[in-house]
């Protein structure tokens, strides 16, 4: 009876955490995630060196959340198919959040996006979607974002890209 009652534990506490993947999710690593409570998001574009630089600013006082994330992604063994994608998401205040429900990219929530490849130089466009908020503790915050990221080229107006991303996403305060 104590085994059933510990693999009915695990099984309960690992699909509420949602650790594990999901059928159709990206695959990308995230390698970096950064919860800000008193925060905004900055998007600095640098033409000079066609560039977005995406930052978080803990100047604020009043409350209010930010998550700054980069997925790392290698679709194949082949030299130069990496890409890594830097998602900045302005929760306003996520104790505001309900735990499961699906919340608007760009329309809800605020959304940036940029890609770093070695493709053609790409400034960000928008980011469409959404974000699912799954917990909130008092060191992380957890969550589910499906979400297109749109860019195009820096030095021709006509050329589009899109990058999807499907998964987890967490931050950490500092």
């Amino acid at each position: 009876m104590t085994l059933f009652r510990v693999l009915a534990l695990i099984a309960g506490v690992t699909s509420a955490c949602d650790v594990l993947p999901r059928p159709g999710d990206t695959q990308g690593v995230q390698h970096a995630g950064r919860w800000e409570q008193h925060g905004r998001i900055i998007v600095e574009p640098d033409p000079r060196f066609t560039v977005v630089y995406l930052r978080v600013d803990t100047t604020l006082t009043e409350r209010h959340d930010v998550v700054l994330a980069r997925f790392d992604f290698d679709p194949s063994d082949a030299l130069g198919d990496e890409y890594s994608l830097d998602v900045g998401l302005d929760l306003g205040d996520a104790r505001r959040l309900s735990a499961g429900h699906a919340y608007s990219l760009g329309r809800s929530i605020p959304a940036w996006g940029t890609v770093t490849c070695l493709c053609r130089p790409l400034r960000p466009d928008s980011v469409r979607g959404t974000y699912v908020m799954q917990t909130r503790g008092m060191r992380q915050i957890a969550g589910r974002i499906d979400a297109t990221l749109y860019f195009t080229a820096w030095n021709d107006s006509t050329k589009h890209a899109t990058y999807q991303l499907r998964q987890r996403i967490h931050g950490v305060r500092p």
